[in-house]
């Protein structure tokens, strides 16, 4: 009897201790968990009122045009098409303001634009006034007259030319009829709005015209500006207008060796030379003997002058009004 009593007093004993024990652990837990989310909690950051904020402008698409693409102008032919509306289409142009117009919608300003961002203008419109929900239009260019590339100077056919297509410079030139006689090796090409231009050398190199054949941008202008010529009449091999090159520097011994040199009958030391002066035509010795003979330095010439070397057999030289008539019937020769 007394192991039982015992065994149940240590039995009684545990069990009371294992209840503190659980006590005590449930309180700690209690205790801690309050602080630990005190502790570890984030502060949330405070929200704008979105009401408030203001408001960013809506992102616009960026379209890049290429450089060299026609827009439309005043004066271009242009078929307006819209798709199941055939009273809405038709065959206009773009008027001095640069407007087409559309029935039932009026005028669209479309100069400056593409026929892809004139179709677009047009749909526009067309939804904005409630004709159509869903349009599609199409914008067909039958001429461009206000993109052109104009080419002036020493061409054989001066005028505008279309940009349609291929449009670099030696196709714009060969348009043009090609160069005159009178033509000089280059030519200058200036842009619409810019008042910058540049110079582009019109050589027989087969690699120099590869880079010489540049893009044309539509409303460019082509100048081939004439190159300087000096005559030789009388008795040289060849007579007629010297027209100079690129390389430059023009003097009397060079033309007359173009020239082919004096003939047999040629009287050297009466070699005349006019020149065109403000004061009208001035008559100048020009010492050929000494020039051939290299006592004398050479002399060079202006553009427009004029070598005549007589005949040893004349008594008296040509005046100058003579010499000045026999241009017109002279042939044209090039010095590179």
């Amino acid at each position: 009897m007394h192991h039982v009593q015992t065994l149940v007093y240590r039995v009684l004993r545990l069990a009371v201790i294992a209840a503190i024990f659980g006590f005590l652990r449930v309180a700690v837990a209690q205790n801690s968990s309050p602080s630990q989310n005190v502790g570890n909690q984030q502060v949330p950051a405070p929200q704008p009122d979105a009401s408030k904020a203001p408001q960013a402008p809506p992102v616009q698409p960026l379209v890049e045009r290429n450089l060299s693409a026609l827009v439309l102008g005043p004066g271009d032919e242009v078929e307006v098409a819209v798709y199941g509306a055939t009273d809405l289409s038709g065959h206009t142009r773009v008027s001095g303001d640069g407007n087409v117009s559309v029935p039932l919608v009026g005028y669209i300003h479309v100069a400056g634009l593409t026929s892809s961002e004139a179709e677009g203008a047009i749909e526009e419109k067309l939804r904005q006034n409630n004709i159509l929900n869903d349009p599609q239009v199409s914008v067909f260019v039958k001429e461009y007259t206000s993109s052109g590339v104009s080419v002036v100077g020493e061409v054989v056919k001066p005028g505008t030319y279309t940009t349609l297509g291929p449009h670099r410079l030696f196709d714009v030139l060969q348009a043009a009829g090609g160069l005159t006689e009178k033509a000089a090796n280059r030519a200058v090409i200036s842009h619409r709005g810019s008042q910058d231009s540049n110079t582009v050398e019109l050589s027989k190199d087969p690699a120099q015209m590869a880079l010489s054949n540049v893009e044309l941008q539509p409303g460019d202008t082509v100048v081939v500006p004439a190159a300087p010529i000096v005559y030789v009449l009388g008795e040289v091999t060849k007579p007629g207008g010297y027209v100079l090159g690129s390389s430059g520097g023009m003097t009397v011994l060079r033309v007359v060796a173009a020239a082919g040199g004096p003939t047999r009958d040629a009287a050297l030391g009466n070699t005349k030379m006019l020149r065109r002066t403000p004061n009208g035509l001035q008559q100048l010795p020009v010492p050929l003997k000494n020039l051939l003979h290299a006592k004398t330095p050479d002399i060079p010439l202006e553009a427009d002058d004029i070598i005549f070397v007589p005949n040893s057999r004349l008594k008296e030289l040509l005046n100058a009004g003579a010499l000045a008539t026999a241009l017109g019937t002279v042939a044209l020769y090039r010095i590179p």
